[in-house]
């Protein structure tokens, strides 16, 4: 890009930054679509911001107040394995505070309260219901008016981030999932097994990996067909440390969209050399936005969920040594690529 033409568009994206961040953040929900869940919005209001709590979880948000237009522009975010909204919440009002319009859908199966289609029988739905969403909120007569429908960005993180990749133009399926847990199932076990086993280097390992060798054959073997997703209504996608093993990665040499990539150097669920690494050197023109070298697979939530199990935490919880100080850097940077890459 011409220098001119770079310093118009870091000018119009201060600007934008600038007057969005006036306003506060609004909470509401959206009905749900059949078969998903519900859609939680958080959207620029001129409300005044109280305190309120959802679930674990106190957010300063104006609820039920009435939406100002802000930037036009509608992000969609997909959560991860078992989550909400809610540990996305610090992000999404970044987000907010630029002009953004944020709806979070709650995956059908695999949610905090809901776990019976953990994995690819999820996976396989999520962009659909990222599609549902936009529907839902061109469809909603407070918003409709407000929004830009046809310029969306959307961003995933782990499961979420799996749902990101497809939407960018990826395809993936369960049997290749199958062909990396055989390759490489005790190396990236948590990937494999999700949360229902884990390796402790006792003599019983042998036996966890045999039981979940033989599951993963039963289940995912035959299972080729690639999943794909599209909705000509997204413009940018970020994908925060995905899931990616199961990917054909030629499939993501070129996004038919812009691609940013978070990644995280000590991501215990999803080690980083078989996800977004295989990414990074799979992708032509995918944009690393934030390389967060001493942070674990949860450490982009906040606020940070609270009273994990100790599997999970164990997979989730900030490795020591990461300061959570820097996630104001890398959602800034997440911002920027939106106001960057959603533009008129």
């Amino acid at each position: 890009m011409k220098a001119f033409g770079l310093r118009k568009l870091t000018l119009a994206a201060a600007c934008l930054l600038a007057a969005a961040a006036q306003a506060a953040t609004r909470l509401t929900m959206l009905r749900p679509p059949a078969d998903s869940g519900p859609i939680t919005v958080f959207y620029p209001t001129d409300a005044t911001a109280t305190r309120v709590q959802r679930g674990p979880f106190t957010l300063t948000v104006a609820v039920d107040a009435a939406p100002v237009a802000g930037n036009h522009r509608l992000i969609v975010m997909s959560h991860g394995s078992g989550g909400s909204g809610w540990e996305n919440s610090d992000l999404a009002q970044a987000l907010v505070a630029a002009g953004f319009t944020v709806a979070m859908p709650e995956h059908a199966g695999d949610n905090w309260h809901d776990h019976s289609a953990v994995g690819p029988p999820s996976w396989k739905h999520r962009p659909r219901e990222v599609s549902q969403a936009i529907d839902a909120m061109a469809a909603d007569a407070r918003f409709a008016p407000l929004l830009d429908g046809q310029h969306v960005g959307m961003y995933g993180m782990s499961a979420g981030g799996l749902t990101a990749l497809v939407l960018a133009g990826g395809s993936w399926s369960p049997a290749l999932l199958a062909r990396h847990c055989e390759a490489h199932l005790a190396e990236d076990f948590p990937t494999c097994v999700g949360l229902s086993s884990e390796l402790d280097g006792s003599a019983l390992d042998p036996v966890r990996i045999a039981v979940a060798r033989r599951i993963i054959h039963y289940k995912f073997d035959e299972d080729t067909t690639l999943q794909e997703g599209h909705d000509a209504r997204i413009a940018a996608v970020v994908a925060a440390v995905p899931m990616a093993a199961a990917f054909d990665m030629h499939s993501l040499a070129h996004p038919r969209v812009p691609l940013g990539l978070v990644r995280a150097g000590r991501d215990a669920w999803l080690a980083p050399q078989w996800h977004i690494d295989a990414v990074r050197a799979a992708c032509n023109g995918c944009v690393l936005l934030a390389d967060m070298k001493d942070a674990g697979h949860g450490s982009i939530l906040s606020p940070p969920v609270p009273d994990l199990p100790p599997r999970a935490a164990r997979l989730l919880d900030d490795p020591p040594g990461f300061d959570r100080r820097t996630l104001d850097g890398v959602y800034a940077a997440i911002v920027r690529f939106f106001v960057q890459n959603l533009q008129p």
